[in-house]
């Protein structure tokens, strides 16, 4: 799967990593429920961060599609909000 994260690029994520990324977006997603910014931060740092671990990155140059997108780090809770369709930001 290629996955944008927002002002950083493309990284192809393998699908044997897409149940740890499911499961860190679950907790994401609680966050914004909740309405707990400090939560919320941790939370998609985190995933992230898990991105860019498990990702292979792609050349700048790629034109491949992006599967996904992600925010950046420094991403309001509202704006995130507004992207989470009804599986979060990861389809299962």
């Amino acid at each position: 799967m290629i996955v944008r994260l927002m002002g950083e690029g493309q990284l192809d994520v393998g699908a044997e990593d897409l149940a740890a990324l499911n499961a860190l977006d679950d907790e994401l997603e609680a966050a914004i429920e909740s309405g707990d910014e400090a939560t919320f931060r941790a939370a998609l740092v985190a995933l992230l961060d898990n991105v860019r671990k498990v990702g292979t990155p792609l050349p700048a140059d790629s034109l491949a599609p992006s599967e996904l997108i992600l925010p950046p780090a420094d991403a309001h809770i509202d704006e995130v909000r507004s992207m989470l369709g009804d599986e979060g930001l990861i389809p299962d």
